[in-house]
């Protein structure tokens, strides 16, 4: 079993969830492990900080491609896919939310902003890394899903393109569009150098 199970983690994505449409429960393992904690992190930084409902929908995803896995099609990349499908999980929990705009998150949001200014934080790593994630916040879901992807996933401009469905140069732009955005926003931090 464990030279078995050491010889499936040597296949590519798509040979796996080939296995998996043959219900091999081993190959599911082995494509969960490898991307369940990238999905928890995406999923996290889409979905407002909140690592349950970034746990639940991690789990809902791979539910989905155990039980469903007729909805990928063979000769896509399978990571693209993946990502594509969280990515329109993401935009449908944006349309249950929508009718909560002005609930308390967004209150607590706007109290955490205006309780303190920049001349009275302490700037470093971590009080960047807040800002960071409240400018993400306000962003758009399409701008900050292609942020997280890029930048917290690591995917590249081709596999983004994929996973959102447009092409690499709208990938690109929406990047730069982003990062000039969060340029202006974050502009306080301007002087503050970080050891990365």
């Amino acid at each position: 079993m464990f030279n078995r199970r050491q010889s499936l983690t040597s296949l590519s994505d798509e040979a796996l969830m080939e296995r998996v449409a043959e219900r091999d429960s081993r190959a599911f393992g082995v494509l969960y492990d490898r991307y369940a904690d990238r999905l928890v992190n995406y999923f996290y930084g889409m979905l407002w900080k909140d690592r349950e409902k970034a746990q639940d929908f991690m789990q809902e995803l791979f539910t989905k491609v155990v039980q469903k896995p007729e909805l990928y099609h063979p000769g896509r990349p399978f990571k693209t896919w993946l990502f594509s499908v969280a990515n329109n999980m993401c935009k449908n929990e944006y349309r249950r939310m929508e009718v909560r705009k002005n609930t308390g998150y967004e209150l607590d949001r706007d109290v955490a902003d205006s309780s303190a200014t920049s001349s009275e934080r302490l700037l470093d790593r971590s009080s960047f890394q807040e800002a960071l994630d409240a400018a993400l916040l306000e962003l758009d879901e399409v701008k900050r899903s292609t942020f997280e992807m890029r930048f917290r996933q690591d995917l590249s401009i081709k596999e983004i393109a994929q996973a959102m469905d447009c092409n690499a140069g709208t990938v690109k732009s929406r990047l730069f569009y982003t990062l000039k955005e969060l340029n202006t926003k974050l502009k306080h931090f301007e002087q503050i150098r970080f050891d990365l």
